[in-house]
């Protein structure tokens, strides 16, 4: 899922069933001054309200056993929740780090529809603290706010999942979303061999000894978009390199995953597929090789995505579920109900499987994926669904 700047949304648009990507709106500004926008901007150390004495206790260190998830007792363990977007835009365009509250109060509400998940969209170049990045919204600042807001979620007993999801490299190719910068200010086909893999080192390294944090290695991969070979779309996704069709120097899976596990993190990796994170169907062929042993498969799902029927789903992810952990990192539908992702949930119900909601942001439901018209947890007409299905499995 991206959320374009304002410049290329109308066109963004225009397009959304045939890219796969849905569209998350950006904050506009005032005719003179600041954004029009709820952003938390606070300092990264100022105090949240104290939390309940009866919290919940702390989330699992997951790893992958066979095809489930499990705890350090053994326990098999789903993901079910939602996405928090907005680290990914809000720093690279100026307008603080996150959109809208992060606060205690805003993560008892999303543990209120009784999520157990929260992934957290991040951007390379404000964690990395690029030069040409606000300093107040990146690097120590940046990253001083990812991880209050790790912590706080993890007072509520919940996982977080953290995800980079916008990256630096020029790219002129099919499903081309900024090709006028190298910034990382769109989706990019793949992560790039300048910044990602730093970015992944120092991520690792600011959370290795907190087990219970999810890596998500890459939000979409698209490299299938820059090139009509599929086999070389695949290489591309495992090794990198120079990539047909693809303008940068491209880091692929197994780079990334080393550069997690050579900084000593042994958290659970969750790798996505091509299509924008849609097609699977190569993805035990090529996974990376893992020496902690500790991946799952992810995979994201709109109505309007090519794979969006259950026969698709017997096809072509029944044989990867059967052999590893599956996170369906996002599901949605852009119609503003909830009827696709009813269906979707349902046969993932029956696999096990583990899924995360596109997204909590209040933004409007009919234009992108919301799940949420207030940060007290008042879902929209989409939302109604995901919140009315976890709180009955409970």
């Amino acid at each position: 899922m991206r959320a374009p700047p304002r410049l290329y949304a109308l066109v963004a648009a225009a397009v959304l069933s045939v890219v796969g990507a849905a569209l998350a709106p950006t904050p506009t500004l005032a005719a003179s001054g600041p954004a029009t926008t709820t952003a938390s901007v606070a300092p990264a150390d100022a105090p949240s309200k104290p939390l309940d004495p009866n919290a919940a206790a702390a989330p699992p260190k997951l790893r992958a056993s066979g095809n489930k998830l499990v705890d350090e007792n053994g326990a098999t363990r789903r993901l079910l929740g939602v996405n928090r977007s907005g680290g990914e835009f809000m720093c690279v365009q100026g307008y603080g780090i996150f959109d809208g509250p992060v606060d205690d109060a805003s993560v008892k509400a999303i543990a209120d529809w009784k999520v157990n998940a929260v992934r957290i969209p991040l951007n390379e170049e404000c964690w990395l603290g690029l030069s040409h990045i606000n300093p107040a919204y990146a690097g120590a600042n940046y990253i001083a706010a990812v991880k209050a807001l790790v912590a706080r979620l993890e007072a509520h007993g919940i996982t977080p999942i953290v995800e980079l999801h916008w990256s630096h490299g020029t790219y002129t190719g099919g499903d081309s979303h900024c090709p006028g910068t190298a910034y990382a200010t769109c989706q990019k086909p793949m992560p790039n061999a300048q910044y990602t893999p730093a970015f992944w080192t120092s991520v690792a390294q600011t959370f290795k000894s907190d087990r219970a944090v999810v890596f998500d290695l890459f939000n979409e991969p698209f490299p299938d978009r820059a090139t009509s070979d599929l086999t070389a779309a695949w290489k591309c996704w495992r090794d990198g390199g120079s990539c047909p069709g693809i303008d940068f120097q491209v880091a692929g899976m197994q780079t990334l995953l080393n550069a997690v596990r050579t900084a000593g993190a042994k958290n659970l990796v969750l790798i996505p597929g091509v299509a924008y994170s849609n097609d699977l169907r190569q993805w035990l062929t090529y996974r990376p090789n893992d020496p902690a042993g500790n991946l799952a498969a992810a995979w994201h799902t709109y109505n309007f995505n090519t794979c969006s029927s259950e026969s698709c789903f017997d096809e072509q992810l029944a044989p990867v579920i059967a052999k590893v952990p599956f996170v369906a990192g996002e599901i949605g539908e852009n119609t503003c109900s909830h009827g696709y992702i009813d269906r979707v949930m349902a046969w993932l119900d029956a696999k096990g499987a583990s899924y995360l909601g596109w997204t909590w942001n209040t933004w409007d439901c009919s234009s992108g994926p919301s799940l949420i018209s207030d940060y007290n947890g008042t879902p929209t007409n989409f939302g109604v669904g995901l919140r009315d299905h976890l709180k009955g499995m409970q």
